[in-house]
């Protein structure tokens, strides 16, 4: 460590005084650290290669369980602590912001985590830009800092002998951190207001961080901040796509399917799976492969029932780089799906929601209660999972086959409730805290059949639904 500032020194001084002490202080605030792990929980599972930065003694990274875990810190006596304390994980010295501490990885961690650290930095972007060596396209950079609001509490818990002394930090807003990791080249995916009381109080502090600090209007005041980001400097080639068709009873929409879908990649897989219908929909599926051998296509009928089982028994033996859904009753052109193509493949996105409800809507595309609900559970799921969704029910719905696999191991965490498919995609691109994009189509009415939502019963699945997010996203 080099060139040091004499605030820099001043803030390895403290860490070097309190080493020895930091445990001790800890287990004071164990209800707090308590908190933060559960959020930290369900951003990285157990079994990840982490890289805590600024990670003290060590606890939060041992907590995490993971199966290759790597804490840093800047202060000998802290990082002597940690190795006593955890010694089935790896902890280095050395300075955050100096190029050489990050040197020599073989391979890039799947979550990087900096937790109260930046507000001892000097120069926070440059300490972002050092970290895109360490990244691949699916590594998440997790920033975790306190609310600006709370410096007066903070310093005069510091002050009763209630929070361990801390040097003068940085403060920073929400909005400073989101803008200091966009100039370094790192995109903010999402971001989370947690814990509103940090002490227990006989079990009351739980039940309000729980259910009351995650409200609007409530979460702008909590004590915890954080911000999940992704490297714009890592991406990966993309070649081919898979086209996923469900269809029951969409006998005269098989064929347009395959006129109007366009070539947007040099390789697309078209896979028809074919739910029970009663109109002879497979044996035009069988027709129309044969009167067009130039393309790929292939058909399944679904084992189970609804689309869920239908779109996932077909991902489940796709080859594409990118997986697309397009309902065959083509109320989404295929026209259109070379913009979701381009979004994934550029990069600017890693799940792409189609959105029938921001341009006009065609006479009879939809009707106004569905429309009305639609709105409705749209502003609920933007708040439930810190991402923008305008429509949840699109059928449209596009990523890449890597990230399928990983959510298809993690889709026991939300359990199986979902018939139509659109909820276990959104839930689980929101676990995996992948950078979801809406793209707005042009929704059209149907030319052929009728529809096979029934908007009472799916409409309490879709409050089932709220509520599976809520305790499974939220209050946690």
């Amino acid at each position: 460590m080099t060139n040091m500032s004499p605030r820099k020194a001043a803030i390895l001084q403290h860490s070097e005084a309190y080493a020895a002490d930091r445990e001790r202080w800890r287990a004071k605030a164990q209800f707090f650290h308590r908190e933060d792990e559960r959020y930290l929980h369900f951003l990285i599972p157990p079994g990840a290669r982490v890289l805590e930065i600024g990670c003290g003694t060590g606890d939060t990274l041992a907590a995490l369980q993971p199966s290759y875990g790597l804490g840093i810190d800047f202060s000998p006596g802290m990082i002597e602590q940690a190795r006593k304390l955890h010694p089935h994980l790896e902890f280095r010295v050395g300075d955050a912001e100096e190029a050489a501490t990050f040197a020599g990885f073989d391979e890039p961690f799947d979550f990087i985590l900096v937790m109260d650290t930046i507000g001892a930095l000097e120069d926070i972007q440059r300490f972002f830009e050092q970290l895109h060596p360490l990244c691949a396209r699916h590594t998440r950079l997790i920033v975790g800092y306190f609310s600006h609001l709370w410096q007066p509490i903070l310093k005069t818990a510091e002050w009763m002998g209630q929070r361990m002394p801390t040097p003068p930090q940085n403060v920073l807003s929400p909005a400073d951190v989101r803008a200091l990791s966009a100039l370094a080249g790192f995109d903010p995916v999402k971001s989370e207001q947690r814990v509103l009381m940090p002490v227990s109080l006989l079990g009351l502090g739980r039940l309000v961080n729980r259910f009351i600090s995650v409200l609007p209007g409530f979460r702008q005041l909590a004590l915890r901040h954080f911000v999940v980001s992704r490297s714009l400097r890592s991406s990966d080639n993309l070649k081919s796509a898979t086209v996923v068709i469900p269809a029951r009873n969409e006998r005269g929409n098989i064929e347009p399917a395959v006129q109007r879908l366009p070539q947007f990649c040099d390789d697309i897989e078209i896979i028809f799976i074919e739910g029970h219908s009663k109109d002879g929909t497979y044996e035009e599926m069988e027709r129309v492969k044969a009167a067009y051998p130039d393309k790929d296509i292939k058909l399944m009928r679904q084992p189970g029932k609804g689309k869920a089982d239908a779109v996932f028994t077909a991902y489940d033996v796709a080859r594409g780089d990118v997986l697309m859904i397009l309902d065959a009753d083509l109320t989404m052109p295929p026209e259109q799906l070379p913009k979701f193509w381009n979004s994934i493949a550029s990069g600017q996105a890693e799940f792409v929601n189609g959105s029938r409800l921001v341009y006009p809507l065609e006479d009879e595309a939809m009707r106004f209660l569905n429309l009305i609900a639609n709105k409705t559970f749209s502003y609920l799921f933007t708040w439930l999972l810190n991402q923008r969704y305008t429509d949840t029910l699109c059928g449209t719905k596009v990523m890449r086959r890597t990230d399928y696999y990983r959510l298809r191991e993690g889709k026991a965490y939300f359990g199986d409730f979902d018939p139509f498919g659109d909820f276990d995609l959104i839930f689980g691109a929101s676990k995996l805290n992948l950078k979801s994009v809406d793209m707005p189509i042009r929704y059209a009415a149907r030319s052929y059949g009728e529809t096979q939502i029934s908007r009472f019963r799916h409409g309490v699945m879709l409050l089932k639904m709220v509520i599976v997010a809520f305790f499974k996203i939220k209050a946690i």
